[in-house]
Formats: structure tokens, C-alpha cells, sequence
């Protein structure tokens, strides 16, 4: 039995590094587990890059959050002297009374964001390499951008153990136990013992939970690269990030950022579910002629050669919104589940909300519609 922790900490992913960095800069004695190695190929937060965005068209009450996000996120910067997060400004483009352009309207309204609201002449004028219907919009929110997943990742770890923590990568944890003096976590190797644990295991999370077994559900996720036919009107400075409403799907995008050029995706694709503990489902025909298409419609300048595609993991929720909460049965456990395919942005809050729930068991910053008892009751509605 090894010494007593504050806080274990259980998946390195993006929300487990990040609370383990918050923590330990806190103080706080850490350790950390992960059953493979950061950002792997089977983690729900590799490939290069991800939206942020400040005017959110899924509900206004994010915006708070996303605030801070921002703030925490040039704070990584700052302590890592390395670049994160690229504003290119993000489009967000559909009918003007799309979920997209009015949620993404309403959130800028309520909270004074700044932003333009673009028709198809302009986009045309502006942004070349878009194709609008006439009687589309586009809300440009200049704020937005795209991070760096595997920086920000292993750039809390090693501040995390710059200031500390303690990491076991390769060790899988196979069950919490807790009795009146605290939590015992069980590897496949060891026991240790810590204060509170933190539960942040991304598409396994039902394994460690089994509260989520009928709620946070693994499915496949497809993006692809593109050689664009236009190289000039396809980097970031002519072209931002984007979502696009194609009606009851959507899709995202990024310019050319990287030498495999112009990734594109349509959100939760065919929303398949997969057994996470699985290799991803492979690529195949319906995939790329999906992602084919919208590129030769949407993006006529940047459908070019496809160079590659892979499969990746969400874990959605029934509402897809997050949790993050603690354990109605044992408060001393911290569950962090905020997926649901539009997480990744709010890592940098999300790992303070963390590190406040373990050493406090409340936090300052909004998370109520983030509870246990909203996604119990949103379930049986």
C-alpha cells in the first residue's frame, strides 16, 4: 500500500491532466493514472487541433465558463512559453434562423460579444473559399480559434510533475474502493490511497461509474485532411475555422494549419456506438464520401486530394451537455465526464472546476446544469 495522496487522479486525458496541473500547483499531493499514454490513439483528444469559439450557439450560460477558459488557457501559455491556443476568428455559418447563426446571436447579445454578422456577397468577397447559398449567413466570431490538443495535454503533465505529481502511465485502475478514511484505488498492480479521486477515463468512464452505464454512451467519430486546390485563399489568414449548420447535422472545420492541409468533420457523424474498449471502427467508403461531399460543396476551393482519414471516440451524454459533479453516493469522488464532442475547449476551466470539487467540494464557477441530477432527470423525460 503506497503513501496517502490528497487527490488520485484516474485518466490523463485532457480534463484529468488539467486538473492534475491545477492541483498540484496548488499544493496538493497527486498522483495521476493513466491505462495507456496521453493523447493515444484510442483518447477522445488527439489529432492536431480543436475549436474554441466564445459566442456558443448550444446555450449562453457557457459563455462564463468559456471566459475563463480563455484566461486559463494564456495562462498555460505563459508558464509553457509555447504556443496553444491561434485565434483565426470562427465562422459560423447557416440560415439566419438556424440553431447556429441565432443560438450564436443570442449567446453574443446577451453577453456583448463582439462579432459580425456576414451575407453570402460578403463571404464571397471575404472569405473565397466558402460557398454560401443566398440566403445563408455567416456570424464571425473573432475571438474564436483552434488549440493544440497533444500541447495542451502534455503540457500539463509536465507542469503537473514540475510541481509534484506523481504519474503512472501503462497502469490501469480497476476499481475505487472507500471506507470512512478515505479512497482506495486498485490497479492492476497496486493499491494506493488518497483523500478524494478524481474520475476522468473519457469514453471508459462507465467502468469506474457504473451510475453512467446508461447515459455516457462511446460512439465513432471521422475527420479528414484535404490538399486544398487553393492554397492561397485556404490558410488561416483568408480562411477561419468554422461550423456549418447543414439542418440536423452540422459540421466543423480548420484551415490549413498543418502539412496534411484543410481538416474537416461532420459533429458525431453517424453517431455509431463502439465498444471502447475496442480499436476505433476503420474508415470506410460511407466516411469519406460523406466528408467527400460536404468538402466538394462547402469548400470547393479546399477540395482537393483527401490525404487522410482516421476514426476517433466522443462519449455523449443524452442532452450533451457535461457533468461534472460529485458522486451522489460518495461525495469524496469526483466524476468528469464533459464530452459529448464539444468539451475539449473548456479543458483549461474544467481542470480548475476539478481541482476545486477534490480540495473543496464546491466550486465558485457555474456548473449546476452540469449535475447529476439534471442528467438523471434529463434521462427519464
Amino acid at each position: 500500500m503506497s503513501d496517502q495522496f490528497d487527490v488520485a487522479v484516474i485518466g490523463l486525458g485532457a480534463m484529468g491532466s488539467a486538473a492534475a496541473s491545477h492541483l498540484a500547483a496548488r499544493g496538493a499531493k497527486v498522483i495521476g493514472f493513466d491505462a495507456s499514454f496521453p493523447a493515444h490513439v484510442l483518447s477522445s483528444s488527439h489529432g492536431d487541433s480543436r475549436l474554441i469559439r466564445l459566442g456558443y450557439f448550444e446555450d449562453p450560460s457557457y459563455v462564463p465558463l468559456l471566459k475563463r477558459a480563455y484566461e486559463n488557457w494564456w495562462a498555460l501559455e505563459n508558464r509553457l512559453r509555447e504556443t496553444v491556443l491561434t485565434l483565426t476568428g470562427v465562422l459560423q455559418i447557416g440560415k439566419p434562423d438556424g440553431k447556429i447563426v441565432s443560438g450564436t446571436k443570442s449567446s453574443c447579445a446577451l453577453y456583448g460579444l463582439a462579432h459580425q454578422v456576414l451575407d453570402s456577397d460578403e463571404m464571397r468577397n471575404r472569405f473565397p473559399a466558402f460557398a454560401l447559398d443566398d440566403d445563408e449567413v455567416a456570424v464571425l466570431d473573432p475571438q474564436g480559434g483552434y488549440l493544440r490538443p497533444e500541447a495542451a495535454i502534455m503540457g500539463y503533465i509536465r507542469l503537473a510533475a514540475s510541481d509534484g505529481a506523481v504519474f503512472h502511465f501503462g497502469e490501469k485502475v480497476l476499481r475505487i474502493e472507500t471506507d470512512e478514511t478515505g479512497v482506495t484505488i486498485v490497479s492492476a498492480t497496486d493499491r494506493y490511497r488518497a483523500s478524494k479521486v478524481i474520475v476522468a477515463t473519457g469514453s471508459w468512464i462507465s467502468e469506474l461509474v457504473p451510475t453512467l452505464r446508461d447515459h455516457a454512451v462511446p460512439i465513432r467519430q471521422v475527420v479528414a485532411w484535404y490538399q486544398p486546390k487553393d492554397g492561397f485563399v485556404t490558410t488561416p489568414q483568408r480562411m477561419p475555422a468554422f461550423l456549418r449548420d447543414e439542418g440536423v447535422e452540422s459540421f466543423f472545420g480548420f484551415p490549413m494549419i498543418g502539412v496534411d492541409g484543410i481538416k474537416v468533420g461532420q459533429h458525431a457523424h453517424f453517431r455509431e456506438t463502439i465498444d471502447p474498449d475496442r480499436p476505433n471502427p476503420p474508415v470506410n467508403d460511407a466516411d469519406v464520401a460523406l466528408l467527400d461531399d460536404f468538402i466538394s460543396r462547402r469548400l470547393p476551393a479546399a477540395a482537393g486530394l483527401r490525404v487522410r482519414a482516421i476514426t476517433c471516440r466522443y462519449t455523449m451524454l443524452p442532452s450533451e451537455d457535461f457533468l461534472i459533479d460529485l458522486l451522489p453516493s460518495d461525495p469524496r469522488i469526483v466524476v468528469a465526464s464533459p464530452c459529448s464532442g464539444h468539451g475539449f475547449k473548456f479543458t483549461s476551466v474544467i481542470g480548475e472546476i476539478l481541482a476545486d470539487l477534490a480540495l473543496n467540494g464546491e466550486t465558485a464557477l457555474p456548473i449546476k446544469a452540469f449535475s447529476f441530477q439534471k442528467l438523471l432527470h434529463f434521462s427519464v423525460r
